[in-house]
């Protein structure tokens, strides 16, 4: 497996990587950090420090795992099929929301910081999720969780489980590549379960790529679960995944 990495401690307009290093080109052609990352995790640390310009060329390789790049003297194609992880401040200090600490950005630092992260951008982000900061004392009694060998039980089981049902299809090895008519007929919703997708997608003003996208991740709940339909709570689940991507995420709490 191939791991990108990206990651910058003290960011600065020199530190920024270029879209060529990130999607490949050169007078001879070479891949870029996207497509080392082939089949392997992409990590991205401080998000919305990248130049937004670079970020926005991410999002033709999310959706299609494959980055094609047209020269003068070429045209060459790359795949690209990774897992991108990104991690990112909730405001340029760092402290907004933090129950512990005050932060001293202003209500317009915050919004221009995380409206660097464009909505079409989280639309092809699968999970998204807020970490709050947690208390010394909460962090003292903690109990022992699930041991890392249980986790990958449960993984190599939901694995398996999706390897069986994509047998037949060529390039699709998981929940994630599924396309529109797989989501179908794999990710059927009782009416129950429809409904309370339908009502977070009203309330939530989600998009019909994030629609996609929380049925694909319901799926590996369920299948994590062992599950062969997808029930309300699985459904559940993925909804609350996706508390970034709302129509007014950049401005709760201001």
């Amino acid at each position: 497996m191939v791991f990108g990495l990206i990651a910058f401690n003290n960011p600065s307009p020199k530190s920024y990587i270029c879209v060529v290093a990130l999607v490949g080109s050169g007078s001879n052609p070479m891949p870029g950090e996207i497509s080392l990352a082939h089949n392997g995790v992409l990590f991205c640390d401080k998000l919305p420090e990248f130049n937004k310009h670079t970020l926005e060329v991410l999002r033709q390789p999310l959706e299609d795992r494959i980055i094609n790049i047209s020269r003068s003297k070429y045209s060459i194609e790359y795949p690209c099929s990774f897992m991108f992880i990104a991690s990112m401040n909730p405001c340029p200090c760092g402290y907004y929301g933090d129950p512990t600490h005050h932060c001293v950005c202003t209500p317009g630092q915050i919004q221009k910081y995380m409206n660097k992260i464009s909505g079409p951008l989280l639309d092809r982000i699968d999970i998204q999720c807020e970490i709050q900061a947690i208390p010394f004392k909460d962090l003292s009694k903690a109990e022992p969780g699930e041991s890392s060998a249980q986790i990958r039980e449960r993984v190599m089981k939901a694995r398996a489980i999706q390897t069986e049902r994509f047998k037949d299809s060529k390039l699709i090895h998981c929940n994630a590549q599924m396309t529109d008519r797989m989501i179908h007929q794999y990710c059927e919703l009782d009416a129950e379960t429809l409904n309370i997708l339908q009502t977070a997608m009203e309330r939530l003003n989600l998009s019909a790529r994030a629609y996609s996208r929380i049925l694909k991740v319901a799926r590996t709940i369920a299948d994590l679960s062992s599950s062969e339909k997808i029930q309300s709570m699985h459904i559940a689940e993925a909804i609350g995944y996706r508390n970034l991507d709302r129509s007014d995420w950049a401005e709760r709490g201001l």
